[in-house]
């Protein structure tokens, strides 16, 4: 469900030249539905490997093994948890003084890069499931004024509880430089009805990281659609001032700078990015997007030819796997 590009002159991010070979990126090689040079039973084939890699990504979990050192890691949840210390340490910004657990600088780091944050994934997976713990902590930061706790709807049926950073909560994390300064952070909760999508996105991200850690990656930083906006939106201002001809390959140039794919003619954002280092120091990425049963086949159809990985939360998977088969969408949708 990423947000749109829907800045200027973005529809017409084309011209003649876009459908010759020149521009057209590798993974536009998969068009998002058979094409008509194919059999019936190619197709069928492509579509049952499919089903069985996303039979497998379901249900089996990610092997423990080290395969640098020959050795098991230790499970993320057991590295959080060696965080969740009692000793307190004190913290002092403009003319207020704070009091935090390392346990609870993680929380607000963690809060801070994904913008919104499920309660229910909070407790689940950085305290292990200790919910007392974690309750304990929020009322700590909630007293401080460091951190909010909101609700996505008001129907209580549809509404969830996520926690989103204060003002007074960024300017701490970004002076005592609590995460790496490439890492961008944000505060207060800007679209409330994309809370409940965006606050998965957590959940998305420590899937995913899990399996990249267990082949030997390291993470380096998360961006979310926002931040690859407001980076395109950035680079194209100096492209308004152009003639039409150059200001589409500055357009171009720029969305390759971002490694941002074009499909349609139009830039395409993931939900989050996760960019890491592979096991030979290279840097890496990944594009997630998390499909909502709203997705018809377009929408699947796009992201597919942009690269994206497709991920669905366990109760939309089936219909959207449904559509994806009937469509002959070439691309997996795994379980969130």
């Amino acid at each position: 469900m990423s947000r749109g590009f829907d800045g200027f002159d973005i529809d017409d991010f084309r011209d003649p030249q876009w459908e010759s070979e020149r521009y057209r990126p590798a993974w536009e090689s998969t068009q998002g539905r058979g094409s008509g040079s194919q059999s019936g039973a190619t197709v069928r084939s492509k579509l049952e490997k499919l089903r069985e890699a996303e039979s497998i990504g379901d249900h089996a979990a990610p092997s423990r093994e080290d395969p640098v050192a020959g050795r098991s890691p230790l499970p993320r949840e057991t590295k959080q948890a060696a965080l969740l210390e009692r000793d307190r340490t004190n913290y002092r910004e403009r003319d207020r003084g704070y009091s935090l657990r390392q346990s609870e600088i993680h929380t607000l780091t963690e809060v801070a890069k994904f913008r919104v944050f499920a309660v229910e994934d909070l407790a689940k997976l950085p305290y292990s499931g200790d919910r007392p713990r974690m309750e304990n902590d929020l009322r700590s930061l909630l007293s401080q004024g460091l951190i909010e706790r909101r609700e996505t709807s008001v129907l209580k049926k549809e509404s969830g509880q996520v926690l989103t950073l204060t003002r007074q909560g960024e300017r701490l994390v970004r002076r005592y430089r609590f995460v790496p300064e490439h890492q961008a952070i944000y505060s207060g909760l800007v679209k409330p009805k994309e809370a409940g999508h965006d606050a998965d996105l957590y959940r998305l991200y420590h899937k995913v990281a899990d399996r990249i850690e267990h082949q030997g990656g390291k993470i380096v930083r998360v961006q979310l659609d926002y931040e690859l906006k407001e980076e395109l939106y950035r680079k194209l201002g100096h492209a308004q001032a152009q003639d039409r001809n150059e200001a589409f390959h500055l357009k171009h140039a720029y969305a390759q700078q971002l490694h941002l794919p074009v499909v349609d003619g139009k830039v395409r954002l993931p939900d989050l990015r996760i960019e890491y280092t592979n096991q030979e120091m290279e840097i890496a990425r990944v594009d997630l997007e998390l499909a909502t049963d709203h997705y018809h086949a377009g929408h699947l159809a796009e992201k597919a030819r942009a690269g994206f990985q497709i991920y669905a939360r366990s109760e939309d998977v089936a219909g959207l796997r449904r559509v994806r088969d009937e469509r002959e969408i070439m691309t997996a949708i795994l379980s969130l």
